[in-house]
């Protein structure tokens, strides 16, 4: 009797993350090419850019990052300037992390790139499968919370 062989590539959550990896490599190739910032920075500015202060511990669940890629990025984003660190006045071993206004430009100039980028993705689609693709990925994200 031979064992069960999982085909990974069409296994679906293979098949995901495989397309969310691509998609982001490419879309990467945009904000590393204008500003060299790499994935978990981009991920650290834009989260910050869109929630405003949010501490390391924020940054991560809502970015699906761990905590030291996070830790790495806001260095990073720190030595260009492009973040402070507040301490929390409660606890000392919290830290408010906020975009500066040279973090803030750099993201409203990345907005209008990112949406540009998802319009073309989109683009390569039919509007049945734009619609099909929208529904499935908020069904799954759906179910997923509901556990």
């Amino acid at each position: 009797m031979e064992p069960d062989i999982l085909e990974l590539e069409s296994f679906l959550p293979y098949r995901l993350y495989r397309l969310a990896d691509t998609v982001s490599r490419e879309f990467s190739r945009i904000y590393n090419e204008r500003h060299g910032l790499t994935r978990p920075e981009w991920r650290t500015l834009s989260g910050l850019g869109e929630c405003g202060t949010m501490t390391a511990t924020e940054l991560g669940e809502q970015s699906a990052m761990h905590k030291t890629k996070v830790s790495r990025a806001v260095a990073e984003l720190e030595r260009r300037r492009w973040l402070t660190r507040t301490p929390d006045e409660s606890d000392r071993r919290v830290e408010h992390l906020a975009l500066t206004k040279a973090g803030l430009a750099a993201y409203r100039e990345m907005v209008p790139l990112a949406k540009a980028f998802e319009r073309e993705l989109l683009g390569r689609l039919s509007e049945e499968e734009r619609t099909a693709i929208t529904r499935g990925v908020a069904a799954l994200e759906g179910a997923l919370s509901a556990t």
